[in-house]
């Protein structure tokens, strides 16, 4: 089944410890491009993140954001540095004998002091963990969303497929008849040339220009690549790579078919394949 490179996915997790929210956006590119937004406190799992991005999609530029929130469960506390205090204390009260004064310090002057107050350090390891594995579930979500895309993109150049060998199937049908008109418009000219029908010559031009004009090669080519078109999509395997490569092949046919049209029916026709190939090739573009 093919994959889409277009897709987006979003996974959230709440509890006690906060608030966790990845969302996942994928577009088409030529390789894979990996953009991680991270909070400050999840900054060391970044390359585990690319890691798992990068065992998980083959193609696309991808942006992956992480949201958080912090929780009741992830407050941090104050405590008091003791020993600090006490020698801002002790301070003050050779200070306060030094001025034969004996004012202590207010409480609320010891805790401004700079180091007094410590922030307890928050251990996001378990943050992180679960953060790593939402990721994983966000990327199935996104895999799974590439799928469907892929899958809608596949029935959209099925169906343009079906169309192409149509217009192969018309260019046949009428090469008889062009054949059969050039060769009287060919007699004609002849014998206004001439007066008299020289039959050797005529079979001689009308060999010479239906070499010219002979576009069974072309068609031939042209049902070779739909058919091999149509096997790749159903392949389990990244395919878009190749499938551009059919698209520059087919759209190598039709300029030929174009260029050996000699009645405007067929140039109608050719101009057709060439819009279909270019549909077709618009959408392969989005395919991983």
């Amino acid at each position: 089944m093919i994959s889409s490179m277009t897709a987006f996915a979003r996974q959230e997790h709440r509890d006690d410890l906060g608030g966790l929210v990845w969302e996942l956006r994928s577009v088409n590119h030529r390789y894979l491009e990996v953009m991680v937004r991270l909070p400050e406190e999840f900054r060391a799992i970044e390359p585990t993140v690319r890691e798992m991005v990068a065992k998980k999609l083959g193609r696309g530029k991808v942006d992956c954001s992480l949201r958080f929130e912090a929780g009741s469960g992830t407050t941090a506390g104050m405590k008091v540095n003791t020993r600090l205090a006490g020698q801002l204390l002790e301070a003050a009260k050779e200070i306060g004998q030094l001025q034969h004064e004996a004012v202590p310090p207010r409480t609320i002057d010891i805790m401004r002091w700079p180091g007094v107050l410590e922030s307890e350090k928050q251990d996001f390891t378990p943050l992180q963990k679960q953060a790593q594995e939402l990721l994983a579930a966000s990327l199935d979500s996104l895999i799974e969303n590439r799928k469907r895309e892929g899958a809608r993109l596949g029935e959209l150049i099925q169906a343009r497929c079906s169309s192409l060998q149509e217009q192969v199937v018309m260019v046949r049908t009428r090469m008889p008849s062009i054949l059969s008109g050039i060769r009287e418009r060919l007699r004609a000219r002849l014998e206004e040339l001439s007066g008299e029908l020289d039959e050797g010559r005529l079979e001689q031009e009308m060999t010479i220009l239906c070499q010219r004009l002979d576009v069974d090669e072309e068609m031939d080519r042209l049902d070779a690549h739909l058919q091999e078109v149509q096997q790749v999509l159903q392949r389990k395997e990244p395919v878009g790579r190749r499938l551009d490569f059919l698209m520059q092949e087919l759209n190598r046919e039709a300029n030929t078919l174009s260029s050996k049209a000699n009645d405007s029916e067929t140039t109608k026709i050719a101009v057709e394949m060439k819009v279909l190939i270019e549909q077709m090739r618009e959408q392969v573009q989005n395919i991983e």
